[in-house]
């Protein structure tokens, strides 16, 4: 559906992706892990189509559709002024949908009615992921959607993210929970340093690396001195 092929990008002398090849297939939820600043932002918003790669290319090989991708960044902002209802009313009406069900599936019917700027974190999150949904793009880029989020809705938010899968849509979700990544992504992509150094099913993951689970996997192939500097520097 969506494939990136030898993707680099640099910013300066800076490289933050290189030669990063990865497909997005229909009816399948992706989850992208990695330390922080392993480039998985940037990689999600190259994929969107919102940053030019240095080097490589993005192609799309999906349905023809008014709206291709669905994104929801990092930090989702809104319009101030306007009710939740009223903000997917706005989108809905230049790319189709039902609004009702758009908040009834990521969980806001109850503040349809709230102000976007009087919105948690949390709920703005949820917001800019009913908004990714609108249109029903064949493919759906989510960077950390769970984040902020209390268990049950982050639980709740893989849950939609799956249902979209199910319902034939490429999904893909960078994401610090492998717990649920391992759960119900069926493909794992590691970005470390800027590179894919692992792309398989989590049990396939797990049986190659010789580990129980996720956690596991992701100290044994994550480049521990890099990690060790972004503690030291406290990033994480």
């Amino acid at each position: 559906m969506l494939q990136a092929e030898d993707v680099t990008q640099r910013l300066g002398f800076v490289t933050i992706l290189e030669d990063v090849s990865l497909a997005l297939e229909p009816g399948t939820l992706t989850g992208l892990i990695g330390p922080n600043g392993s480039g998985k932002t940037t990689f999600v918003r190259v994929l969107a189509g919102l940053i030019d790669p240095t080097a490589g290319t993005v192609s799309y090989h999906g349905a023809d559709s008014d709206r291709r991708i669905g994104y929801l960044p990092q930090n989702p902002a809104f319009r101030p002024g306007f009710t939740v209802e009223e903000t997917l009313e706005f989108y809905t009406t230049l790319s189709g949908g039902d609004v009702t069900e758009l908040l009834s599936r990521v969980g806001l019917n109850n503040a349809r009615d709230r102000r976007v700027e009087d919105l948690s974190g949390g709920m703005t999150r949820l917001l800019g992921l009913a908004q990714a949904m609108v249109g029903s793009p064949p493919v759906v880029l989510l960077d950390e959607p769970a984040s902020g989020l209390d268990p049950g809705m982050q639980r709740q938010t893989f849950r939609v993210m799956a249902e979209l899968a199910d319902n034939g849509t490429a999904v893909c979700c960078s994401s610090h929970d492998l717990t649920l990544v391992e759960e119900y992504c069926e493909q794992v992509a590691v970005l470390d340093g800027g590179s894919l150094v692992a792309t398989e099913t989590p049990t396939a993951l797990c049986d190659h690396h010789g580990q129980s689970d996720l956690w596991a996997v992701f100290d044994t192939v994550i480049d521990r001195q890099t990690d060790e500097l972004e503690v030291i520097g406290g990033k994480r």
